[in-house]
């Protein structure tokens, strides 16, 4: 018998539609929408804002100029010679000063708290260097031309007479403005430069009698304690650091070596004699221009002729980087070292004479390999006048309590050799910059072991005595 498929009675086909519909609505409402919605969320694009990292500005105005949407390559970083030395200072160099130098009473003492440390270094006017230089270039050649008895105005500031220096020299250098001296009188800051030591009695007085220094005791920070002028041997000189690195040092001292009626080289008076060159009015030369002889370690060589030479001797040795010594101290006659006081009967004196020695001078230093290479002239005065119009004693850098000067202990203050400012020339040196930064003649010394090398000696090695800067080099030399 065939069976017949029947279907369910038209309410039952309702009511099983009317509930798969409803099913799948639930279905569709509790699963469905936030898959999607979620799906759709992470197919959204996503807008990323990318910003180039700042690149090192060369440009004091480069901090505020309008940003671009296209990426700027970073600027070329200049190689410099291997270092030497480091120090832990970001000064970097600015354009030409726009700055005075304070003026005596503003001078600071006791420290040098005017410095700001390394994140906070200030110049005379703002500029910018990139990433901090840490090291001291490869300077292999230094030259100290040493000026006299004048105050910085007379030198460097814009009363200059000194033309050359203000008009020529200034612009291809960098202008120490807070530059001090530590001492009065010439030979006592000449002593100080090359050795570290404080003045004696009679250091402080150009010593008009050439005598040891007695009893010769040595306290705190290396220093000689007694009377007299000349150091015994066991004290360490710049001279004697350098030779014993088998490195090289000379004195050229104007009014020496140069035949006819000028002493020989290394010529000084008998020891216990009075030295007539101390007094104004002896002549051009002085015995005490040339702050080596005051030691029995250069006295006591056999090549102190050699190394303690006239200014004859600059212009062969210049001829190569081979025989240009390492360190060389220069100082001209009195009738030439800016001094104003008389200095010989019909010879001028004053800044004008000077204008002609240092443009003779540094001419034929910077013409020099040596110089192109690896140099530095740092030109500076050995004090400030002590007394009268111009008389300034201040002080900067923890100028410290000479032990050997009875009136130091009675100054409220410690005294110094005054304000006198000093120029670096050197082709690791950018043009027309100032640094207001504090230093003095132990600063240099310091600097210049650093560059060396060697031991700090005496009061160049003071906590409050600090270097130059490694942002003050930020040129490379070409050679």
């Amino acid at each position: 018998m065939r069976s017949e498929l029947r279907l369910p009675r038209p309410r039952i086909c309702v009511l099983l539609v009317l509930a798969f519909l409803g099913f799948g609505v639930l279905l569709g409402h509790v699963a469905g929408s936030p898959v999607r919605d979620t799906l759709d969320a992470s197919a959204r694009p996503q807008l990323k804002v990318v910003m180039p990292a700042a690149a090192t500005s060369t440009s004091p105005s480069s901090s505020t100029a309008p940003r671009t949407a296209t990426t700027t390559e970073p600027p070329e970083v200049e190689s410099t010679p291997t270092p030497t030395s480091t120090t832990p200072t970001t000064t970097t160099p600015a354009k030409k000063k726009t700055a005075a130098k304070p003026a005596a009473g503003e001078s600071e003492s006791g420290g040098g708290e005017g410095k700001t440390g390394s994140a906070g270094n200030t110049k005379g006017s703002s500029g910018s260097s990139g990433a901090p230089a840490t090291k001291l270039p490869a300077i292999k050649h230094v030259f100290v031309i040493m000026l006299s008895d004048e105050p910085y105005a007379a030198v460097f500031g814009p009363e200059s007479k000194l033309g050359y220096v203000t008009h020529t020299l200034e612009p291809r250098g960098e202008l120490l403005v807070r530059y001090d001296a530590v001492a009065h009188e010439d030979l006592a800051n000449e002593v100080a430069l090359v050795s570290g030591q404080g003045p004696t009695e009679e250091t402080a007085v150009n010593c008009p009698t050439y005598t040891d220094i007695a009893p010769a005791t040595v306290a705190a920070d290396e220093q000689v304690l007694g009377n007299g002028c000349i150091y015994p041997h066991a004290t360490q000189t710049l001279a004697g650091e350098l030779t014993a690195k088998h490195l090289t040092w000379r004195a050229y001292v104007q009014g020496t070596g140069e035949g006819g009626a000028s002493p020989a080289p290394c010529t000084h008076p008998a020891v216990g004699a009075a030295d007539p060159t101390s007094t104004l009015g002896g002549g051009a030369f002085a015995t005490y221009l040339d702050p080596f002889l005051y030691f029995q370690s250069t006295l006591g060589s056999p090549t102190c002729a050699a190394e303690d030479a006239g200014l004859a001797r600059l212009k062969s040795d210049l001829a190569s980087p081979a025989t240009t010594p390492n360190f060389s101290y220069i100082a001209p006659d009195r009738c030439r070292d800016a001094n104003p006081a008389p200095c010989a009967a019909g010879e001028a004196a004053g800044v004008e004479s000077a204008a002609l020695f240092l443009q003779d001078t540094v001419s034929e230093i910077t013409a020099s390999k040596a110089y192109k290479q690896s140099g530095l002239i740092v030109i500076t005065s050995d004090e400030a006048p002590s007394s009268g119009e111009f008389g300034d004693s201040s002080s900067c850098c923890g100028q410290p309590r000479f032990p050997n000067l009875a009136a130091a202990s009675k100054s409220p203050t410690p005294r110094g050799g005054g304000a006198v400012g000093a120029l670096l020339l050197s082709p690791f040196v950018k043009g027309a910059t100032t640094s207001q930064e504090q230093f003095n003649h132990f600063s240099l010394l310091r600097t210049i072991e650093d560059f060396f090398g060697v031991k700090h000696l005496g009061y160049a090695d003071l906590p409050s005595v600090k270097s130059f800067e490694a942002g003050m080099f930020l040129a490379s030399a070409k050679g």
